[in-house]
């Protein structure tokens, strides 16, 4: 719990609708204060030590500067709720963060080590590539700026550096703290992502030591050491400690961009832009108090050298503690989503609302186009010669763990209001665990264990052990030999493939009934399982499941070691829109209002082709709120997912423009190298087509809105 001091005098009682009952700090910016709204919702809330003229221009750019920080995905950061430009005392309120900062923590607890170091290195990295895909460049990234919450640590503070640095009437320049500052910081040269990158690197590097890395008695000392000097890093476990050598180059054009960062920590290959599925693992993995994703074979914490003084290169090496233990781990409590938690249960409960704890159901991962980004290696070691590749240690594989992870919620998902109570969320989804049994009776999830899981007609399974170990050839001959298969599915996109207290239900599963018929495995005979938008790979290559029919799109996840079947469908980036809207076509949206959900690449798609108006918002459900409500004109997605969430609205009739700006292929994943089953599940899907069955299921679950969906077979993927 951050420590509140009492107000002093002359400071304000009331910041817009907060009032203030306390200090929560006092930094170069300005004093941030506690604040609560009517609602009850707390903030902190930022009183910025600057004064602005009646310059129209200046006060243009810092809304400019605010909008984009008001955009960024709320992964592992801390919302920025409201602002005040005008008056004389201008401020920026954003979410309440209950945890000491980063700084606080190791002054008092030592370095971390073990999976608290683990949680910090992913969730810090995934909150630095949601900051940076919004455009925005933090300029200020250091210990104080990162508190630990019990659902893992959260990045404060991104964009106010640029906010002031774009004023002409500022007291204090002093944007970025000289220890953590990049050397083109130094130097005078462009400052912009890559300088994140590298203030990054030294708080992780300051976590695992206890060290300032780069500190000195003197400012020149400091000045010196960043721009000449590089530190021992052999303290961390890899892949991390090759990724922070990386980050740590002078020159801005090496350094990994905080997206290859991410990709890398997580295991994946590190190349292109990380989806919002991506951004959803970083959060759950740093939630989870348990997560043990990097090695503990690479090079562990070298002796401590004593208190003698700094050896060249600004740091060091460790304080003898072992790797994984010490103090400094996070408090216990965060809620746990690996092995199957769910991410979230967008319950329907009447026309016109959506309840429950939600995560962005309608993102898919297809969502974000990849980009052409170089694939990042991160350096070897300084005692290794050998080069450490990507989810690597010491040139074995890193296991991805079981974790299954929701579509996007940031960590534990949890719906937004104005000024969200954080440690009350913590708490509520605290007890959400520990009645996890009575909560899935009720809504038909499992928390926290395996997931809960229904077959069609008379098979229902809810053990998540391994098979049998009888082995087959393919799917393809276990389905003949034995009349029964396990599918994955999603369970939280209504109209797709929505989880209840009565099953599974959607386009998704009765696709894979389908399938499973062609293959002689009647309905009894089918098990489905939900299985988490990370953990596909991993469900199939140890048996959890026979195949995935789960929105699997093949264009952004070809790499995975799985073979595809199909396509099955053919997916549109699109609006959905109130039936008779003015809205028709792209430029129609000028000056209009969109939903825009936490990691929906396809909002700023639309954003960057039209001047609208973003509305950012948690999730889909919220999106669904607020168009039936008459608040945002038109909704983004992927076709098929707006449409089965507009097939819900039994109020309103609902369209998708149409539009179709990008395609994604939804394929059915297999085991590696099952050509057999991949020829005969494509067969059938060629045979839906042919005989109407395709036609009909998509009028069956999207046929209240007004859609125009693909009838046409896709082309066939080769089999390999």
């Amino acid at each position: 719990m951050p420590q509140i001091a009492p107000l002093q005098p002359g400071d304000p009682t009331r910041l817009g609708p907060f009032v203030l009952s306390g200090r929560l700090g006092e930094g170069g910016q300005g004093v941030v204060y506690h604040g609560q709204d009517q609602a009850g919702g707390r903030a902190a809330v930022k009183l910025l030590h600057v004064k602005f003229s009646g310059d129209a221009t200046a006060r243009s750019r810092f809304a400019r500067e605010l909008r984009a920080a008001q955009r960024v995905a709320s992964f592992c950061t801390a919302r920025v709720l409201a602002a005040d430009l005008e008056g004389d005392t201008p401020y920026i309120a954003s979410e309440f963060i209950d945890g000491r900062s980063l700084r606080e923590t190791v002054e008092a607890d030592g370095p971390l080590t073990g999976s608290s170091l683990e949680r910090l290195a992913v969730g810090t990295a995934t909150a630095l590539t949601a900051i940076h895909q919004a455009g925005i460049v933090h300029r200020d990234f250091k210990p104080d700026n990162v508190l630990l919450a019990v659902d893992g640590p959260r990045v404060v503070d991104f964009g106010i550096a640029r906010i002031l640095d774009s004023t002409a009437t500022i007291t204090s320049r002093a944007i970025g703290t000289p220890a953590y500052m990049a050397p083109e910081q130094i130097s005078g040269g462009k400052v912009g992502p890559p300088a994140d990158v590298f203030s990054w690197a030294a708080t992780i590097a300051y976590a695992a030591t206890g060290d300032v890395v780069f500190g000195g008695t003197s400012i020149a000392v400091v000045l010196n050491r960043i721009l000449n000097h590089d530190i021992d890093t052999r303290m961390l476990p890899e892949p991390l400690g090759g990724v922070v050598r990386a980050c740590l180059r002078k020159s801005p054009d090496e350094r990994p961009t905080a997206d290859q960062i991410l990709l890398s920590l997580l295991g994946r290959a590190a190349s292109g832009d990380a989806s919002a599925v991506v951004l959803s693992e970083g959060a759950a993995h740093a939630a989870d108090p348990d997560a043990t994703r990097f090695a503990r074979t690479g090079p562990g914490r070298v002796p401590a050298t004593g208190a003698g003084p700094l050896p060249p290169g600004g740091v060091r090496s460790g304080s003898g503690a072992p790797a994984g233990t010490g103090a400094g781990s996070l408090p216990p409590g965060g809620v746990r989503t690996g092995s199957g938690a769910p991410a979230g249960n967008a319950a329907w409960t009447g026309v016109g609302a959506w309840t429950g704890t939600t995560g962005q159901a309608g993102s898919t991962g297809n969502d974000v186009p990849t980009g052409a980004s170089p694939a990042f290696r991160p350096s070897p070691g300084p005692t290794d010669p050998r080069p450490v590749g990507l989810g690597m240690a010491g040139g074995a594989p890193v296991e991805a763990g079981p974790g299954e992870v929701g579509p996007t919620g940031a960590g534990p998902a949890r719906r937004r209001r104005k000024g969200p109570l954080i440690g009350a969320i913590a708490a509520t989804l605290a007890v959400v665990a520990a009645a996890a049994a009575i909560l899935a009776a009720r809504i038909g999830f499992a928390f926290g264990g395996a997931p809960a899981e229904s077959g069609t007609g008379d098979a229902t399974v809810t053990s998540r052990s391994p098979r049998p170990s009888t082995t087959y050839a393919s799917v393809y001959e276990k389905a003949l030999k034995t009349r029964r298969l396990t599918i994955g599915v999603r369970g939280d996109v209504p109209g797709v493939a929505l989880q209840q207290s009565n099953g599974f239900s959607g386009f998704d599963v009765d696709v894979a009934t389908s399938i499973a018929r062609s293959l002689k495995v009647p309905a009894k005979g089918i098990t489905f399982r939900r299985v988490g938008v990370g953990d596909r790979v991993r469900a199939l290559a140890d048996g959890t499941v026979d195949m995935v029919v789960a929105t699997y799109a093949y264009d952004d996840n070809r790499g995975d070691a799985v073979t595809f079947a199909g396509p099955y469908y053919t997916a549109h980036a699109d609006l959905l829109v109130l039936a008779g809207s003015r809205i028709k076509k792209l430029e129609d949206l000028a000056g209009r209002r969109m939903c825009a959900p936490n990691g929906s690449s396809i909002a700023r798609l639309v954003a960057d082709k039209a001047e609208v108006e973003q509305v950012p918002v948690g999730d889909y459900a919220e999106c669904m709120n607020l168009l039936t409500r008459g608040e945002v004109d038109a909704v983004p997605g992927d076709d098929l997912i707006i449409a089965g969430f507009g097939n819900r609205v039994a109020s309103l009739k609902l369209s998708v423009l149409g539009l179709r700006l990008t395609d994604q292929r939804y394929a059915v994943g297999l085991p590696r190298k099952d050509v057999r089953t991949c020829k005969a599940v494509a067969d059938a899907i060629s045979r839906m087509y042919d005989d109407g069955t395709m036609r009909g299921l998509l009028r069956k679950h999207f046929g209240n809105v007004d859609f125009d969906p693909e009838r046409d077979a896709p082309p066939t993927l080769a089999c390999r």
